[in-house]
């Protein structure tokens, strides 16, 4: 058995996890930055090499990255399935704010709720409805 955990890079590692507090409720759990490192240099000891968040029962990690390193294509969604279509939607809506809405959150022809977002951070989601 094996755990999927998403690796989320950002230009602000802390704000961008505070945004997914935000939506996805739940905390971050830890937070380790460069300057955790001997000899480090000063100018980069703010930044985050690993951050934990835990929300929505699942385990997010997040870190800073170098300007270009995050350059998120769009090769891959996030899919995020939940029992409630109120939880689905509300979580929907919060990640769509100042994103860019893909797909509206909506019925599909085969019974669930379905919906694909690009979140401000330029993550692309999938939230929808198991049944």
């Amino acid at each position: 058995m094996a755990n999927l955990s998403p690796y989320i890079y950002s230009h602000d590692a802390r704000k961008h996890a505070d945004f997914y507090v935000n939506v996805f409720g739940g905390e971050i759990v830890s937070i380790q930055s460069y300057g955790d490192l001997p000899g480090m240099e000063e100018s980069k000891k703010h930044l985050v090499m690993h951050l934990e968040l835990q929300a929505l029962g699942l385990r997010f990690f997040m870190a800073d990255a170098a300007a270009d390193a995050h350059d998120r294509g769009t090769g891959m969604d996030l899919a995020l399935s939940f029992k409630d279509e109120e939880e689905a939607g509300k979580i929907f809506e919060g990640l769509a704010l100042d994103g860019d809405i893909i797909m509206p959150f909506e019925r599909m022809f085969w019974g669930t709720m379905l919906g694909r977002v690009r979140d401000r951070y330029g993550v692309m989601w999938q939230v929808a409805t198991e049944s």
